[in-house]
């Protein structure tokens, strides 16, 4: 009863709701046209026919697609169509480019996401026809879980976690959010703790198929414009790369480069080159100007280098380069000889490990590590990532010369890879049952 009410509910609120996130996308699109483009499709209306039968998998947006690639491409290869979902822009354009081919041949469909409401599933549901559904990551909204269980298809949470902190918050109260859960048809999660947890809120058919992360293609181009550029871009001098820094940590960061700096001078030493990537676009102002005001001289990726990444100006004096770009995550880690992952310094948690580890680069990041519990546990078992427990600590650790253990990071990388092939398994058996 409780849940019917709420859902009762959840559909009245979006009567006064949609006129606001309307609003919202075409702010949105003043910054990033591609928000206010093809707004018919969140509505359930296309302009192309979609693939019939298809795996669907929603990836709301980069993260979550580059996530899913390993996957999809194998499920490509044997022949599967796919329907895939975004909600952001970037995450789009990022299958639009790994799959131009599928595209044009009308092997996969690349869309956005409905909203949020039943009507506009019921016309998603018709014009597709997906066989099986794949949320990644968490994605957990009320209309598309109960509007596939009503259209007969099997939604299943993949690549799933269910953090310890929103764990302990749902399980207070009316525990509205695990009684939607429980509307999933199962969920293939990261770990046998993840699998404990599901299954602790009633969820059945959960299958544990490891993280998908591992098996993501690092783009070769990038890294070799990397391998390239280095000699030139560090100049013998240490790299350390800021990979998705967050808006709560940018002064620790800022301080924190200015102390390396100051050590470097008292010591006569080469101060190690920062290479900031701020996990927000409409931060990079912010995060320069800020850098600025601590007293660093701040050049910016746009500045120094060319869109192609070919040519590189020079870089003489230059304490911080802000990464001031899209989808170069991979360049700006190749590049590093350390990095630190944002988030961390942060209540709202640490980002994804994964990515440098699979360019061998030893790890650091910040106490809250809750939103990765796995694989930053066994990362930290494993020696190749530390978590740090504040502003002195990283000074202190960034202090001291390191150099990563290959062989460590691979064997590492050799235990937890293999998610994408135990998935597409895990959707098979889903489908046979």
């Amino acid at each position: 009863m409780i849940l019917k009410l709420f859902l009762a509910f959840y559909r009245l609120l979006w009567v006064p709701l949609l006129p606001l996130v309307l609003i919202y996308l075409w702010q949105r699109g003043r910054r990033d046209v591609d928000y206010a483009r093809n707004i018919a499709e969140r509505f359930g209306f296309y302009r192309q026919p979609l693939p019939q039968g298809a795996l669907w998998f929603h990836a709301v947006s980069l993260g979550e697609t580059r996530s899913a690639l390993g996957l999809i491409k194998l499920a490509l290869e044997r022949g599967d169509k796919v329907v895939l979902t975004h909600f952001t822009p970037a995450g789009r354009r990022e299958s639009e480019h790994h799959f131009q081919g599928e595209i044009a041949s009308g092997q996969l469909a690349a869309v956005w996401v409905p909203f949020d409401m039943r009507w506009c599933y019921r016309r998603f549901f018709r014009a597709c026809r997906p066989k099986i559904g794949l949320t990644l990551e968490v994605e957990i909204w009320p209309a598309m879980i109960f509007a596939a269980k009503a259209a007969g298809i099997p939604l299943y949470m993949c690549n799933a976690i269910y953090g310890t902190r929103p764990l302990a918050r749902d399980s207070r109260g009316l525990r509205l959010r695990q009684r939607i859960i429980k509307g999933f048809s199962g969920a293939f999660v990261k770990s046998s703790m993840q699998a404990e947890r599901f299954a602790s809120v009633g969820l059945e058919n959960i299958t544990v198929t490891g993280e998908l992360r591992f098996d993501q293609p690092v783009p070769p181009a990038l890294t070799e414009a990397a391998t390239r550029l280095r000699p030139a871009f560090a100049a013998g001098r240490e790299v350390i790369t800021i990979a998705s820094g967050v808006e709560g940590e940018e002064q620790l960061f800022g301080e924190v480069a200015a102390k390396l700096v100051a050590q470097a001078q008292t010591t006569n030493q080469p101060a190690p080159l920062i290479v900031y990537v701020p996990r927000a676009p409409e931060r990079f102002d912010a995060v320069a100007d800020g850098l600025v005001q601590a007293g660093l001289t701040v050049l910016r990726r746009s500045e120094v280098l060319d869109p192609k990444l070919e040519q590189i100006a020079q870089l003489e004096g230059a304490d911080v380069v802000v990464g001031d770009s899209l989808g170069e995550m991979f360049f700006y880690l190749a590049l590093a000889d350390r990095v630190i992952v944002g988030g961390g310094f942060t209540l709202s948690g640490s980002h994804n490990i994964i990515e440098p580890l699979m360019l061998m680069k030893p790890v650091l990041t910040g106490p809250h590590t809750w939103t990765i519990e796995y694989p930053f546990s066994e990362a930290e078992a494993a020696g190749v990532a530390v978590s740090l427990p504040d502003q002195a600590a990283l000074v202190a650790a960034l202090s001291l010369s390191s150099v990563a253990d290959v062989e460590q990071i691979e064997t590492f990388l050799a235990e937890h890879g293999g998610a994408s092939v135990r998935t597409l398994a895990a959707i098979d058996q889903a489908l046979e049952g």
